[in-house]
């Protein structure tokens, strides 16, 4: 069941992927909105009571005018206010209840929006991104009737170094592990990191060199590094909330792997850091 599961989740983001536009924006959409009832669900085993549906509506507002932003149809000025109007409506539901929120509903609530609204929104982004590095797309894959940008390759990438990340840890962490690398998951080692970091550069570093990338050793090391560190930060900020709201698990959406945000834990703060290097990238260049 475990592996039926992860076979189809990772057919499933492929496919979404290959396809992008409104099909990968709602798909984003929906993993979101699964994953904050999770999160508001952790959240409440401590005693918080977040602006749930408030918060849910503010993100969805936020990944579909994310798309819309990058395909030109909402000014940018118009999409950058979204996410303090947001913020805004949220303190005011929150200050208008009944009962009137506290601190921690409030943070649950702006964290919430932030977490699981505004940084997956990113993959979005980088899927629509301009070109930024001269990629042939007959170099590494075969799918040129789908797109031809530099974002779905950039995106495939990403998600394929996170996967190599993951793996590497894991096995490399099994098989050598002995020093605990962190108490919020005493199931990570050092040397575990180590071993996805060296499998998410060794992928990154074909990659680099399958598509005629500029200095590709340099360009792999970096990439495979950099995801491989934001996809365990990821993943450590979901363990320290479930240890904090005494549960295993984020939800039993997948069968023998947990919720969805289990799952998408180390897809949330990438996206967003290499958005931004490409385009650092781009103006230097």
């Amino acid at each position: 069941m475990r592996l039926r599961s992860g076979l189809l989740i990772g057919l499933f983001g492929l496919v979404v992927v290959l396809l992008g536009g409104w099909v990968f924006t709602i798909a984003i959409a929906l993993l979101t909105y699964i994953a904050l009832l999770e999160f508001f669900r952790m959240a409440e085993f401590t005693g918080i009571k977040p602006a749930t549906k408030t918060t849910i509506f503010s993100c969805f507002i936020i990944t579909i005018s994310t798309y819309l932003e990058t395909t030109g149809f909402i000014n940018r000025e118009i999409y950058n206010s979204i996410l303090p109007i947001s913020s805004v409506g949220i303190c005011t539901w929150l200050l208008l209840q009944p009962k009137s929120g506290t601190i921690s509903d409030i943070a649950a609530s702006i964290f919430g929006l932030f977490y699981l609204g505004f940084l997956p929104s990113y993959w979005i982004k980088l899927r629509e991104v301009d070109s930024t590095i001269n990629i042939s797309p007959d170099k590494i894959l075969p799918f040129e009737s789908f797109s031809n940008s530099t974002g779905l390759y950039l995106t495939l990438i990403t998600c394929l170094l996170i996967v190599a990340s993951d793996i590497g840890s894991y096995f490399i962490g099994k098989s050598f592990g002995k020093k605990a690398l962190s108490p919020i998951s005493p199931s990570k080692t050092l040397e575990g990191l180590i071993g996805g970091i060296i499998c998410s550069i060794s992928l990154a570093t074909f990659f680099a060199f399958s598509l005629n990338w500029q200095n590709p050793f340099l360009i792999g090391i970096s990439f495979g590094m950099l995801v491989s560190l934001m996809a365990l930060v990821g993943d450590l900020i979901e363990s320290m909330m479930k240890r904090d709201a005494k549960i295993k698990d984020s939800g039993t959406f997948l069968p023998g792997h947990g919720g969805i945000l289990d799952r998408i834990d180390s897809y949330i703060f990438t996206p967003s850091v290499i958005y931004y290097i490409i385009i650092i990238l781009k103006y230097f260049n």
